[in-house]
């Protein structure tokens, strides 16, 4: 093949769809034993190599190339069968990344600021060097080039690059210079670390033309909020129209797919026309799952906003009503909490809480989630420990507001209240880019440690509680208690550096002085 496209091994294992699981490419082999890890490792089908369904950014650049190149000149492999594919054509393996170093939020917490490494670190990292490797045996002189939504880690620390034999990098949205880029690889005049010209269109991104895993489509690119933490929020937002999300269906329906992932930065913000205070498109948003689920049984967002779906409620109820949601089936959803903090969401991201206003924050998270529950959503909630200009009083407080959504949930809405709340390291990304990454090992207080101690301490009361209402399969009920017993070691954990620094996990919180308003 002359071009070979490929993910490394985190990006096509189903984790055998086991609840929170993709989060486990994040954790060091000793805190998640290989013996283990290589248990729920179940990787995406193949057919001879070729992957049956592959990561989403995989076939949108497949598609992308065919404008150009020939249907046999390209292959997406499947990781553990690239050296099948390289022949003495090929000109690039192009292998898409999303943690690469290990470097991500959530990898930076649970691997002491990166001092261990991850799963994710450890699988692109053996895949590239086997590639390499390969490559010299057979004295080959193809190219490597690395490019994802985690390509700026390598840009970090491009000595990296080197180590790897990696010869090219690139970073930024490719589909409307992918064949220009590619070309100037093959003939050697392309840089080493390529960055690319502003975003494609919606006419330049092209419709994925093979299944994608998971059912995943785009909706949507980019968000327009404008958050200083975030690289898509200071992206143009662009929508697809429905033409083109429909076409994408199709060719997941046509390979045996009956769910969709619709992917967006916030699908609340779907056809948005109120940039100044960013109420939803409500008609458009209802209209979109009305029409991708005549096409499936279920269609889940990936990404929200609590703002925008507290100013739309009747988004929610019609969704689930769409999905035949119930107490067992929910439509789950991540969303950015971040911080308690008016003030500091105020600075880092002040259009992420409009329609409303930042001195409002924590009771536009309270309500949001009652709005959420109400309608049988699950929010996946993230915050982020060692936000820049953070106090020890906004830590404590993202510690008392889990607390206070937990407890006045359950007064309301009993079995019904669920969420989870899981902490990441601030990584200096976005307008942040120049600050300093978040050091769990050095920088924990004990505002840090009552914020991630009370998250994870509610993911085992879910874990415990909130999936018991959930329909789990067979092996997801297998590991459970596996689950239950990682995060009850995890608090153990938390608890017992705390005592040997002198820190008090144990003292209640005040819940905050917020109410639900009932709708």
């Amino acid at each position: 093949m002359e071009i070979i496209l490929t993910a490394d091994e985190t990006l096509t294992t189903t984790y055998r769809d086991l609840p929170l699981a993709d989060f486990l490419g994040c954790a060091p082999p000793n805190r998640i034993p290989p013996i283990l890890y290589k248990i729920i490792d179940t990787q995406v089908p193949d057919k001879n190599g070729r992957l049956t369904f592959a990561p989403y950014s995989l076939r949108k650049i497949e598609a992308a190339l065919l404008r150009e190149y020939k249907k046999d000149d390209i292959v997406v492999a499947h990781p553990r069968h690239i050296k099948k594919f390289i022949k003495e054509n090929t000109t690039i393996v192009a292998v898409t990344t999303m943690d690469p170093l290990g470097l991500g939020p959530v990898t930076m917490l649970f691997t002491d600021g990166g001092r261990l490494p991850s799963y994710t670190k450890i699988k692109f990292t053996s895949l590239i060097k086997k590639i390499d490797q390969y490559r010299q045996a057979k004295k080959l002189d193809f190219k490597i080039v690395v490019g994802g939504p985690g390509a700026w880690q390598l840009e970090a620390k491009e000595d990296e690059m080197e180590k790897l034999g990696i010869d090219h990098l690139i970073i930024g949205e490719t589909e409307h210079q992918i064949i220009e880029i590619f070309k100037e690889i093959e003939e050697g005049s392309a840089e080493k670390i390529i960055y690319t010209r502003g975003w494609p269109s919606i006419d330049e991104i092209p419709t994925i033309i093979n299944p994608s895993y998971k059912g995943m489509i785009e909706v949507m690119r980019g968000c327009g909020r404008g958050c200083k933490f975030c690289d898509p929020n200071i992206r143009k937002a662009r929508f697809y129209p429905l033409e083109k999300i429909i076409r994408e269906v199709e060719v997941n329906r046509k390979a045996g797919q009956t769910s969709a992932w619709l992917h967006s930065e916030d699908i609340f913000n779907y056809m948005i026309e109120d940039k100044r205070r960013y109420h939803p498109n409500e008609d458009a948003v209802i209209n979109l799952f009305e029409e991708v689920l005549k096409r499936v049984d279920y269609a889940n967002p990936t990404h929200g906003n609590v703002s925008g779906a507290l100013a739309a409620p009747r988004i929610l109820e019609k969704v689930a009503e769409l999905n035949n949601a119930n107490i067992h089936k929910w439509v789950g959803i991540q969303v950015g909490l971040e911080t308690a903090s008016p003030i500091l969401i105020e600075k880092i991201g002040n259009n992420k809480v409009k329609p409303f206003d930042a001195n409002e924050w924590p009771w536009v998270l309270l309500n949001g989630t009652y709005a959420f529950n109400k309608y049988f959503w699950f929010p996946a909630y993230t915050t982020i420990v060692g936000l820049p200009g953070e106090t020890e009083d906004d830590e404590i407080d993202t510690a008392r507001l889990i607390i206070t959504i937990r407890e006045k949930l359950r007064e309301e809405l009993g079995e019904k209240a669920h969420f989870i709340v899981v902490p990441l390291s601030f990584v200096p990304m976005g307008l942040l880019r120049d600050e300093e990454f978040f050091d769990v090992e050095e920088q924990l207080t004990q505002g840090r440690l009552l914020h991630i101690y009370h998250a994870w301490r509610h993911i085992l009361w879910e874990v415990e509680h909130g999936f018991k209402l959930m329909k789990l399969g067979i092996v997801s009920s297998l590991f459970s208690p596996l689950i239950k017993l990682g995060l009850r070691f995890l608090l153990k954990s938390i608890e017992k550096w705390a005592a040997k620094n002198g820190l008090n996990l144990k003292k209640p919180l005040e819940p905050m002085d917020i109410k639900i308003e009932k709708f």
